[in-house]
């Protein structure tokens, strides 16, 4: 009797052992799939270019939706004067160029690396809906008579629309000069210029406020968007989980949707 009831005592202890390993791995395993969920949590700076404002502002809501545990908080400016805070130490967890250039900066001086290209943009005149420097064509840019707004030159929309007049041989002198491409649109907005080079998708933005000109195709020009997380990021899970979804299926159709083109 006594080795009848050992033999069970080491069969229960055996079926526990068993019960136990069976019971730790189910919770190992659904702590490991929620893992990366449990680690996306705070805030993640996003430093994107002006052009991105209205997309990434959209991506950044459902980004959180997705996320409840994150907050995304985004500075929208030139790419050549984020490109600059980024190496000059301002914090930030993910980049977004609309420029290869700027991002090239920033990995070359070991801020980022691995960027990968999203979207790319073309340019379009953008004009009051009254039109009072009577623009038609491109080529009414280069009349001194029609106030013209641009962007700065090291800013990509102002390098871009330096490639666009390249390509169609013209010389166009703007009345001014400014630091990213909403600023542009802003001074057609207000009607204190006739016209505006901008990007496509900033001509959508803006809805009625502006009236939009093709640029013939052969004479347009494109800038690709790279974006990377930075490698002296606060919280790189987050980081990396919102450049993944700006990558993704969903993140791209936001984009499409608000003018970009697939890389």
């Amino acid at each position: 009797m006594i080795g009848t009831s050992g033999g069970l005592a080491a069969l229960a202890v055996a079926a526990l052992a068993l019960t136990a390993c069976g019971s730790s791995s189910t919770p190992a395993t659904a702590s490991a799939a929620a893992g990366s969920s449990a680690a996306i949590t705070g805030t993640v700076t996003v430093f994107a270019a002006a052009s991105l404002k209205e997309a990434f502002t959209t991506l950044g809501k459902q980004f959180e939706a997705a996320h409840p545990g994150v907050k995304v908080v985004f500075s929208f400016a030139a790419s050549s004067d984020l490109a600059t805070q980024i190496t000059q130490g301002a914090p930030a967890d993910v980049f977004a160029s609309a420029s290869t250039k700027n991002m090239t900066q920033v990995t070359a001086a070991g801020y980022a690396s691995g960027p990968v290209t999203f979207a790319t943009n073309t340019m379009e005149v953008a004009l009051p809906p009254s039109n009072p420097g009577s623009v038609v064509a491109l080529s009414d840019l280069a009349k001194a008579a029609v106030k013209v707004a641009l962007c700065q030159i090291l800013v990509p929309c102002g390098s871009t629309a330096a490639k666009v007049f390249v390509n169609a041989g013209l010389v166009v002198k703007p009345v001014t000069l400014e630091p990213d491409v909403k600023s542009v649109l802003a001074k057609v907005e207000l009607g204190e210029v006739d016209a505006g080079l901008v990007y496509v998708t900033d001509v959508r933005a803006a809805g009625s406020k502006v009236v939009g000109l093709q640029i013939p195709a052969a004479d347009n020009a494109s800038t690709a968007y790279p974006i990377a997380a930075l490698s002296k990021s606060a919280n790189a899970a987050a980081a990396q989980a919102f450049v993944a979804y700006v990558l993704s299926p969903s993140g791209s159709a936001v984009l499409t949707a608000d003018g970009f083109a697939k890389p």
